[in-house]
């Protein structure tokens, strides 16, 4: 029975060792569908800020507030409103790694349920 169980821990863990990876590559390659490594990588600043940044800013944190490029303030859970932000665009919140520079709007260009999974993606890198 001990043997059984403990097979059964670790066909788990490699599912979802498998599932994470999966949810990595998918958003990987759902971003440079998108344009976002334009300004965008994992690791480094490129334009905007490194996407593990915006994951650990965020992790752990039930609120946040940002404001959008047509100068609403959004305030929120941080998915809620980074997925907000990536449909209208967004100012302010990385002004000291972008320079002032805008995150320009990507809806209708990229399909709402694709900034959710983004978003998600993003989100999913915090350490």
């Amino acid at each position: 029975m001990k043997k059984f169980l403990l097979t059964l821990g670790f066909t788990a863990a490699a599912g979802l060792a498998l599932s994470t990876s999966a949810l990595a590559e998918e958003g990987l390659d759902l971003a440079k569908k998108s344009g976002c490594l334009a300004c965008h990588a994992i690791d480094k600043k490129v334009v905007g800020p490194a996407w593990q940044d915006v994951a650990d800013k965020y992790k752990g944190a039930t609120e946040m507030t940002a404001t959008l490029t047509d100068g609403t303030v959004e305030t929120g859970a941080p998915r809620d409103v980074l997925i907000k932000k990536t449909h209208k665009g967004g100012k302010g919140n990385w002004t000291a790694v972008t320079g002032g520079v805008p995150m320009p709007p990507y809806s209708p260009r990229v399909a709402d349920a694709d900034i959710e999974k983004l978003v998600d993606f993003v989100l999913s890198l915090a350490k």
